[in-house]
């Protein structure tokens, strides 16, 4: 039995959506709602093209189409699905404008960081943890360096896909996140955090973050199952140091 084209571009379109969609509901870690649709418009977009490379192919898939617009006998379906299709996407937009848009004036850009937080099988008191590598920089600054570029080489293996190769937040997928990748560069970016700061947002990622940090959510993934602790403290080292800024002294 052969499926008709227009089944067969809905049922790729929504096994590739599942697939997107697969790491979320059964791994925890979504992929960002912005990156999936932006995934999804070349699906369909690369679909067409390919169902629609010859005139036969052509004429199979839209010949319900237009069978549903020019078919007096079909103007009861076609009124419903006309009524049908503007509500659905009013809808779809009106989700956008829920999650993303308005308020993003009340989000805090660095929200406050908890007291204490678990990882790596122990817990870290945020208000005194300090980067073990920071030392090196002056008892072994060969050693030290060498540090910084190993977290150089971690962090274009993870982190350049939405901080960009320049650390300026303007990554690969950066256009399609909502809220933005933050900037590693400038004396108004991580020059005001602490090392611990940056360690609690790189270890636990955008998941629970305090309201304060809405009303978007973050698309920042929580790295502590794929990174170890020395790796997440040397991608630190090398932010600041490829940026030329000082880590902020804890207490101030």
């Amino acid at each position: 039995m052969k499926i008709p084209k227009p089944l067969q571009f809905i049922i790729v379109v929504l096994v590739v959506y599942g697939l997107l969609k697969a790491p979320g509901l059964l791994l925890g870690k979504p992929i960002p709602q912005s990156v999936i649709f932006m995934y999804m418009l070349f699906v369909v977009i690369a679909v067409l093209l390919v169902m629609t490379a010859t005139d036969e192919s052509t004429e199979e898939l839209f010949a319900p189409v237009r069978a549903l617009v020019e078919d007096p006998s079909k103007r009861l379906i076609r009124n419903v699905v006309f009524i049908i299709l503007p509500l659905t996407a009013g809808y779809i937009a009106y989700g956008f404008t829920k999650t993303g848009g308005g308020q993003a004036g009340l989000r805090s850009v660095h929200p406050a960081p908890p007291l204490e937080m678990r990882a790596y099988g122990k817990a870290f008191d945020l208000s005194t943890l300090v980067n073990p590598l920071r030392r090196l920089e002056k008892e072994d600054p060969a050693e030290f360096k060498r540090n910084v570029e190993e977290g150089g080489a971690v962090y274009f293996r993870n982190c350049f896909f939405c901080h960009g190769d320049k650390l300026d937040g303007i990554g690969h997928y950066a256009h399609a996140l909502t809220p933005p990748p933050l900037p590693f560069k400038g004396r108004d970016t991580i020059a005001q955090l602490s090392e611990s700061y940056l360690f609690w947002r790189i270890v636990k990622g955008g998941v629970g973050l305090p309201q304060e940090a809405g009303p978007a959510e973050s698309s920042m993934p929580a790295w502590e199952e794929d990174l170890r602790e020395d790796e997440v403290w040397k991608v630190i080292t090398f932010l600041y140091d490829y940026t030329g800024n000082r880590p902020r002294p804890l207490g101030r």
